[in-house]
């Protein structure tokens, strides 16, 4: 029944010359909107004050942070070496021949964070914990996109959910990665963010980024071992470490030192300065 469904998904939602639109395209601009709506609404509820200006100026940052930081991100972690993009500069651009990479993405973002945190003044934490409980929804919407797309699959599988991708990854059945990771790292992170999210008054800064980073770095880890390893990279050592299970090590052992400074600093998340009276 997933294999139908797959057989039947078109990656271009429609095309008019010169313009083509792609469901990965409509996946970022969904993501970046749900994000920008739901830390809107947190911020209310927390009773921290994010004016619209300083949204903007959130999501502009993360925007530009998420884009520039997944694609070099792809290029150095993935892509096929520093001399190649060396000698083909313009390759660095061409989104086409190799997409993104999350763990560059959040890099980028978080680094954007530190824009956005100095322009808006609002604490870096609590901007960083606004955007990690919004980040699964862009996950969510991403690995579906990936599976329309018919890329990073996983390894043949005999299981009645099993997809028959075609082009590079044959004619056998492979575990359908794409959808577990969209599961796990979209629907199952985001559930336990929003849940903790709900306790007023809200939990110390940083709780929400060591929590994101945990999961995010476990549940990938464990995804990596039924997605196949890209192509030019393979498997890095013993037959089953990817550069996923790599790259996610390091987010578990940062989220646990944040969470822990986040426990016990406690300290109170804050929005923008408030104005002086009269003002």
């Amino acid at each position: 029944m997933l294999n139908d469904i797959y057989w039947n998904l078109d990656p271009v939602l429609f095309s008019a010359m010169p313009f083509t639109v792609r469901w990965y395209g409509i996946a970022y601009v969904a993501g970046f909107v749900c994000a920008a709506l739901l830390i809107w609404r947190l911020a209310k509820r927390w009773r921290i004050r994010v004016d619209a200006d300083a949204l903007l100026t959130i999501m502009f940052c993360v925007i530009i942070g998420v884009v520039a930081g997944g694609r070099l991100g792809y290029v150095l972690f993935y892509g096929n070496g520093l001399e190649f993009y060396l000698q083909n500069p313009l390759e660095v651009l061409a989104f086409n021949h190799g997409g993104m990479s999350f763990h560059g993405g959040l890099v980028g973002a978080l680094l954007a964070g530190i824009a956005a945190a100095k322009m808006t003044g609002i604490p870096y934490l609590t901007l960083a914990d606004l955007g990690c409980v919004a980040a699964p929804i862009g996950l969510f919407f991403g690995r579906l996109a990936n599976f329309v797309n018919g890329e990073l699959w996983g390894g043949p599988t005999d299981l009645p959910w099993g997809v028959v991708f075609g082009g590079a990854a044959g004619t056998m059945p492979r575990h359908p990665s794409q959808l577990y990771e969209a599961l796990l790292e979209g629907v199952l992170i985001f559930a336990v963010l929003f849940m903790l999210s709900r306790r007023l008054p809200p939990r110390p800064r940083g709780t929400f980024l060591g929590v994101f980073l945990i999961m995010y770095g476990c549940c990938r880890f464990a995804i990596e071992f039924v997605r196949q390893p890209d192509v030019q990279l393979g498997y890095l050592w013993g037959g089953w470490l990817t550069m996923g299970q790599l790259l996610s090590v390091p987010l578990v052992l940062v989220g646990i030192g944040v969470l822990v400074y986040a426990l016990r600093m406690k300290k109170p998340q804050q929005g923008l300065p408030e104005l002086p009276q009269g003002e």
